[in-house]
């Protein structure tokens, strides 16, 4: 091996220790919801233990000792900080993160697998607050997010939206005319495509678009590139090849924040969700409440009922807070319209434009 070589797989190495150890934080934070204090003597020295016996003729045992050490203080700090737990869905630098470090500033964003995970964690405690993607101005309703909503327990505290700027990712400074295979979502593919085209760049879906500047980092295949968020570049040391490569002009996703308990304050905005006989005009004796009452509706979108797939529950968003006394009758008399009917709270409206 020639040094060039040689220090491009230390680079690589380097870059994956970093990512293992901030996975490795993240469940230290995570771990302090099943134990009462942060310390645990016995089982510190156990792992040390156990690692002094493995036989690395490279590395000394104490410099091993002190390495473990260190990073069991680094996990008491953390601990010991005592930040919100806030789940996402996806790898560390996914769009969900993005909205996530903008709704909690100061939190631990702790990944998820699956969207159910979010919704799960936070309604049985493991976690403080949840981000989930709700609607995204190019592909509609996010199903899965939506379905979730029908049966949670979980209020709505906050929402906001995040503007998908997708960037071409590499390990290194180079012209994206030398790359040849493009990593990344399909979705986000999709939305790139006439960037991938122009360029004659080889799309390979991956199950995440973070996931894909993760596999990136970790194993650096040759001629290859990801495509994802100018986050993933600082968590995952790339190099931000170009910016902005999506063919939509106006692509954004709208997130919620999900909590055990209600907004506390009278929100400017309302979320509910609810289904009303299949006859005809029934959807619209309850549209026409909010027309009456002058009421701004934001969003209203229709899901078949799992338990009645040939009736309809509406996801309705408006202007206004369960508190205001004129919304209050408005909502009596909706739920006199339905067969059900449930809120999922008032929050404050996110009035960014981006």
């Amino acid at each position: 091996m020639k040094l060039e070589e040689i220090r491009q797989k230390m680079d690589k190495i380097d870059r994956e220790l970093l990512v293992l150890l901030q996975e490795r934080m993240g469940l230290a934070v995570r771990s302090k919801k099943f134990q009462e204090t942060a310390s645990d003597p016995e089982a510190e020295e156990s792992l040390l233990a156990r690692v002094e016996r493995m036989n690395l003729d490279l590395i000394e045992r104490s410099f091993t000792r002190q390495l473990l050490k260190t990073i069991i203080k680094e996990s008491k700090r953390l601990q010991e900080e005592d930040r919100q737990l806030v789940a996402f869905q996806g790898e560390h630098g996914a769009y969900s993160e993005v909205a996530a470090r903008r709704l909690v500033a100061g939190g631990a964003y702790i990944p998820c697998l699956e969207f159910a995970d979010v919704f799960r964690g936070v309604e049985e405690g493991h976690f403080d607050l949840g981000v989930v993607p709700v609607e995204n101005s190019l592909e509609g309703a996010v199903t899965q997010v939506n379905d979730l909503l029908t049966t949670t327990t979980l209020k709505v505290a906050g929402e906001i939206k995040v503007s998908v700027n997708h960037c071409l990712l590499a390990t290194e400074v180079t012209d994206y005319r030398e790359i040849r295979l493009v990593y990344s979502h399909p979705q986000a593919l999709a939305q790139c495509r006439g960037f991938l085209a122009r360029n004659k760049l080889e799309p390979r879906p991956f199950y995440d678009t973070a996931g894909a500047a993760k596999m990136l980092a970790r194993e650096n295949p040759k001629a290859a590139a990801a495509i994802a968020s100018a986050l993933c570049a600082e968590l995952y040391d790339l190099e931000i090849i170009k910016e902005g490569i999506e063919d939509g002009p106006s692509n954004s996703t709208r997130f919620l924040l999900l909590s055990r308990e209600p907004y506390t304050d009278a929100g400017d905005k309302t979320s509910l969700i609810f289904a009303v006989a299949h006859e005809a005009g029934q959807l619209y004796g309850v549209l026409k409440l909010f027309a009456e009452a002058n009421i701004n509706l934001t969003r209203i979108a229709s899901m078949p009922l799992r338990s009645d797939p040939s009736n309809y529950s509406f996801f309705l968003d408006f202007e206004g807070s369960d508190k205001d006394e004129h919304v209050v009758e408005v909502l009596k008399r909706m739920e006199d319209l339905s067969i059900s009917m449930k809120s999922l709270g008032s929050y404050p409206a996110d009035r960014t434009t981006s």
